[in-house]
């Protein structure tokens, strides 16, 4: 066991399947010498050489392209984009060729090998193009996975997995997070199961379902909830596509209420989509409405982030009028 922020939690995960496999190959914007805008691939240049973690032109497009190519040929790239905000030029190569590849061919060739990097949320106050977060866009893509690590000991484990799943994956990594959060991670190579939730805490009055940096929120909010005697349960969602509708709907039964917050705005937010999902299967289970704690539907707002963000407060808030419903 080592403690590690969640940057170096990336960093020895990529050590680690680099080291097991030649076939890894780690690039995009900076990701070098430099070490990538964050520092997430620093040395895996010296360690590793230029033909195996190197730069990218600026086109995001091309990365994505150039990735899907060299994943159907045999490779194992981990591209990285550079920020969450900029995948969008890159959003026809990973919804029309790598999400699609292995059925447009009828299995002939899969883009399953590729894992896609990128940094998203926000509390770094870096406005509204450093600072969105797009999961919801691509939730609705058959023919991929969407995974968030919520520190660095979940960010390892569950790197580890994306990289050796037979499926593309998009990992999105909480960027206020990078440097923020510390745990205990094992230097030894270990996964964690893609599309399994993790409950976090377990309560009998309300769940409260996040992902990624969200969930330290939503325990600074059931920590204020408890002070009221509301017993919170909190669940790690972890993916989002596949999401494990089976246990978030066996808490709900126990609790009979729930509560989803995500960073996203509200509006067309995968929280609707859980919501859609547990309405339907615990009804008559369910004491209050659903509720959602969300980002605004507005742009990502630079001078009122604070007034942006589902922070605990929101969300206590939130929690109270459920109960009192």
């Amino acid at each position: 066991m080592a403690k590690m922020n969640l940057l170096q939690a990336i960093n020895s995960a990529l050590i680690t399947v680099m080291d097991q496999d030649e076939r890894v190959m780690v690039f995009g914007e900076d990701v070098g010498h430099f070490g990538g805008v964050f520092r997430a691939t620093s040395n895996l240049q010296e360690k590793y050489g230029r033909d195996r973690c190197f730069n990218t032109p600026l086109t995001e497009q091309g990365i994505i392209g150039f990735a899907n190519g060299l994943a159907s040929q045999g490779s194992v790239p981990v591209a990285e984009i550079q920020f969450g905000d900029y995948i969008f030029p890159a959003f026809d190569q990973i919804v029309n060729e790598t999400a699609k590849f292995r059925y447009r061919s009828g299995g002939q060739f899969s883009c399953g090998t590729l894992t896609i990097r990128t940094p998203y949320g926000g509390g770094i106050a870096g406005g509204h193009y450093h600072s969105q977060s797009p999961e919801a866009f691509f939730a609705h893509i058959p023919g991929m996975k969407i995974v968030i690590p919520r520190n660095p000991y979940q960010a390892k484990g569950l790197l580890l997995a994306s990289i050796r799943d037979d499926n593309p994956v998009l990992f999105l990594e909480p960027k206020r997070l990078y440097r923020a959060s510390v745990s205990d991670v094992p230097d030894e190579d270990y996964e964690l199961p893609l599309g399994k939730a993790d409950t976090v805490q377990e309560g009998n009055d309300i769940t409260l379902l996040g992902w990624g940096a969200q969930i330290e929120i939503l325990q600074k909010a059931a920590d204020m909830a408890l002070e009221d005697g509301i017993s919170c349960e909190i669940i790690d969602l972890r993916s989002i596509l596949p999401w494990d509708a089976d246990a978030v709907a066996e808490s709900v039964m126990k609790t009979g209420r729930l509560l989803i917050n995500h960073e996203a705005p509200l509006t067309g937010g995968f929280a609707s989509e859980v919501a859609a999902t547990i309405q339907d299967r615990c009804f008559l289970y369910l004491e209050a409405p659903i509720s959602r704690v969300c980002g605004l539907d507005t742009p990502y707002p630079l001078a009122h982030e604070k007034e942006y963000m589902p922070d605990e407060l929101k969300t206590y808030e939130a929690i109270k009028r459920t109960l009192k419903y």
